[in-house]
């Protein structure tokens, strides 16, 4: 058995499209828009075959996101290396992401960065 796919709702579908696109290397499909309900969706597939489908529709709550909530907490992403957690974690700042976890070596053997990505959800950058 595996996951198939992660779902997230998002306020800006293009925007975070882009952001997985450009940050985290996710390819996009050509998306889904079912015109009756104006429901908008793509697919972002990643090298090693995860997906993650980003959604929109019209009226959604948004709803505050604290870090410390019940539920999913963030998305964990290996970029093969600590050179790459490093560097991706840099550009992220520079571009004026949050960091919330600088790079280092977790207590349970991690080496990871956390940042407040696109809408106020929390990306977990690994090797």
């Amino acid at each position: 058995m595996k996951i198939e796919h992660i779902a997230m709702y998002v306020n800006d579908l293009e925007a975070a499209k882009q952001f997985f696109e450009k940050y985290l290397g996710a390819t996009s499909n050509k998306g889904y828009h079912n015109k009756t309900t104006d429901f908008k969706s793509y697919f972002l597939s990643f090298d090693d075959g995860a997906r993650l489908e980003i959604m929109h529709k019209p009226n959604m709550q948004d709803s505050d996101k604290p870090l410390n909530r019940t539920g999913y907490a963030h998305l964990a992403v290996s970029v093969g290396s600590k050179e790459l957690v490093n560097k991706l974690t840099d550009q992220l700042k520079q571009d004026g992401y949050e960091v919330i976890s600088a790079p280092r070596i977790t207590g349970d053997g991690y080496y990871e960065s956390c940042i407040v990505g696109i809408e106020g959800n929390q990306i977990e950058i690994t090797v």
